[in-house]
């Protein structure tokens, strides 16, 4: 099922150029917006909120220019502002955190705690309410979910969670953790899967970006109210796992 976009079969153009261009457009802009972020960390939430959307559009536009990357997206009509919910997205690249952070209603993110041991960037996402794992350590971070999820759910924000873990090759969907069905589970509140291709054009670990147009796909409101968590856990895997199938 996994088809690899760095060999050296792919029949693609490699556009370094354009990588080059949107890599230094990132690392540059980042440093801008995340001294800014940590600099207003007493400012509202939602005043840091639209500094850190509006750094994805225009990531999302860079992307547009020198790569020639864009995305089409399905299924807004399952995000309801108004109704916090659960998302459980498969994981393929960078691209998602961002386009998602873009897409989706004001949200926490479940993040690794390596990425706060880059200077600016890593500390800025503190100041946006993310939830930060130790994966060496399941049941701390499992609490930590479990915990702040409830809270930031509670409060009116969505949760973002990528139940993989990890990054997984163009067309895999790896093995779902159960934290966030857990916390469905524990809160009742809905969740939303999501299934995407960005793989297939921002491959894991490749520094090239490829022309193309991704597609995402937003599934219908999985009900957890009264469910168990694998129960919940195995409708988002089936449904992703399905849609990755579709799209591809």
């Amino acid at each position: 099922m996994t088809q690899p976009n760095t060999s050296p079969q792919d029949p693609r153009p490699k556009n370094y150029i354009g990588s080059a261009l949107l890599f230094v457009g990132i690392f540059s802009t980042a440093t801008v917006v995340g001294a800014l972020l940590i600099a207003g960390c007493m400012l509202p939430f939602k005043i840091r909120w639209r500094i850190g959307h509006a750094w994805c559009a225009i990531i999302g536009w860079m992307t547009k220019i020198f790569c020639g990357l864009t995305y089409e997206v399905e299924g807004l009509e399952h995000i309801n502002p108004e109704q916090p919910a659960i998302i459980l997205s498969n994981h393929q690249s960078a691209w998602e955190t961002l386009a998602l952070r873009y897409l989706l209603p004001p949200h926490s993110v479940v993040i690794k705690r390596e990425l706060l041991y880059l200077p600016i960037w890593g500390w800025a996402l503190l100041t946006l309410k993310s939830i930060v794992i130790n994966r060496k350590n399941q049941r701390a971070s499992l609490r930590s979910l479990l915990e702040q999820g409830s809270q930031y759910l509670n409060e009116g924000l969505w949760v973002l969670i990528f139940p993989e873990g990890t990054r997984a090759g163009a067309g895999e969907v790896l093995k779902f953790n159960i934290g966030g069905a857990m916390l469905a589970h524990k809160t009742g509140f809905p969740v939303v899967p999501v299934a995407h291709n960005a793989g297939d054009f921002w491959p894991r670990y490749s520094f090239l970006k490829y022309p193309g147009v991704i597609k995402l796909k937003i599934g219908p409101a999985i009900e957890t109210k009264g469910r168990k968590a694998a129960d919940i856990n195995a409708d988002a895997e089936a449904w992703i796992t399905q849609a990755m199938k579709e799209i591809r």
